[in-house]
C-alpha cells in the first residue's frame, strides 16, 4: 500500500504541472491583465511597462509559469487587483465553501444511496419507477431554477430559513443552499447506486450467501452494498472537487461568499491572480480526492490488494 500510495503521488505530478500551465496559459496568454487592471481607461505606456515589468509579464510564457510556480511553493500566490493577498481571500472563501460542499456532499451520501438501494431491491416495481422518475424531473432542472424556487419558497414564502446566508455562514444557514447543490449529484448517485445494486443483486456471491441462510440484512449489507459501493464512491470523490468549483450559481443565489464567488468576481474583473490561485488550489483537490477513492477501493472491497 505505501509503494502504491508513492507512486500515486508521483504521478500526480505531471497531472499538476500540466493543469495548472493549461489555466495560466488560458488566463495570462488569452487575454491582457494590465489592462484589465485598468479597466477602461488606457494606462500610460510608461506605466503599463513598469507594471509588466513588476508582475514578470515581460518575460516569456514559460519563465512567467515557472516563476509563478516558484511563488506558489513559498505560499504567495499573488496579490489581487484591489491590493488583497490571494492567500487572504482564499482564507475567508474556502472554509466556506468547504462546509457548503460537506452539507451537499452528506446529503447526498445519505439520501442517494438509501434511496438507490431501496431502488435497486425493488427492481420493476412501482418504488423503483418513482425514483426513477423523480430522479430525471431533477436532472432535468437546472441549478439555478431549482435554487430561486426553493429559496423562495422556504426562505420568502414560508419563512422557514433565512433566504440568503450571513458571512459567517453556519451550518444551519448552509443547508438549503447545501440541498439545492447536491439535487443534481443526487439523482446521479442515486440511478448509480440502483443500477449497481440491481445488477449485483444477481451475481453468484449474493446466491451464495443466501444458499447459506445468511440472515437479508446482512447479505445487503456486508456482501451486496460493499461491491455495489465501488463506482458510487468513485463518483463522490470526483463530485467533490466538481462541488467546490461548481458553487457559482448556488453561492450567487444565496450570496455565499465562497469560493464560486471569488472564481466569478475574479473572471467578472478579470483579476488573473485570484482566478489563476483558487483554480489551483482546486486542481489540488481534485487530485487529492481521487487519491482517496482510489485508496477506498480496498476497504470496499477485500478482493483489491496494492503493489
Amino acid at each position: 500500500m505505501g509503494r502504491y500510495v508513492i507512486r500515486r503521488l508521483l504521478q500526480m505530478v505531471p497531472v499538476f504541472i500540466g493543469s495548472t500551465f493549461l489555466i495560466f496559459f488560458m488566463v495570462y496568454a488569452l487575454g491582457d491583465p494590465v489592462a484589465a487592471l485598468f479597466g477602461d481607461k488606457a494606462p500610460d505606456p510608461a506605466t503599463a511597462a513598469r507594471i509588466r515589468q513588476e508582475l514578470y509579464l515581460d518575460e516569456p510564457l514559460w519563465k512567467q509559469y515557472g516563476h509563478y510556480m516558484g511563488q506558489i511553493l513559498s505560499g504567495n500566490f499573488g496579490t489581487a487587483f484591489n491590493g488583497q493577498k490571494v492567500t487572504a481571500l482564499m482564507a475567508d472563501a474556502f472554509p466556506v465553501t468547504l462546509r457548503l460542499t460537506l452539507v451537499a456532499i452528506l446529503f447526498e451520501i445519505v439520501f442517494g444511496i438509501t434511496l438507490g438501494v431501496l431502488s435497486g431491491l425493488r427492481r420493476g416495481r412501482s418504488a423503483d419507477t418513482t425514483v426513477l422518475l423523480l430522479t430525471l424531473i431533477v436532472v432535468s432542472i437546472p441549478t439555478f431554477v431549482s435554487g430561486y424556487v426553493l429559496q423562495y419558497l422556504f426562505g420568502v414564502k414560508w419563512g422557514i430559513v433565512s433566504p440568503s446566508v450571513s458571512p459567517e455562514a453556519p451550518f444551519d444557514e448552509l443547508l438549503l443552499p447545501g440541498i439545492v447543490l447536491a439535487l443534481t449529484s443526487l439523482a446521479y448517485v442515486t440511478r448509480l447506486s440502483r443500477t449497481s445494486i440491481a445488477e449485483n443483486s444477481r451475481a453468484d456471491y449474493v446466491r451464495t450467501a443466501v444458499a447459506k441462510g445468511l440472515p437479508r440484512r446482512r447479505v445487503v449489507t456486508r456482501h451486496l452494498l460493499r461491491n455495489s459501493l465501488i463506482p458510487v464512491v468513485t463518483f463522490i470523490g470526483t463530485d467533490v472537487g466538481a462541488l467546490m468549483g461548481g458553487a457559482i450559481v448556488t453561492e450567487r443565489i444565496f450570496n455565499i461568499h465562497g469560493v464560486g464567488f471569488q472564481l466569478y468576481q475574479g473572471i467578472l474583473r478579470q483579476n488573473s491572480p485570484t482566478v489563476v490561485g483558487f483554480v489551483t488550489i482546486l486542481v489540488i483537490v481534485f487530485l487529492l480526492a481521487n487519491l482517496l477513492v482510489d485508496l477506498l477501493y480496498a476497504v470496499l472491497d477485500p478482493r483489491i490488494r496494492y503493489a
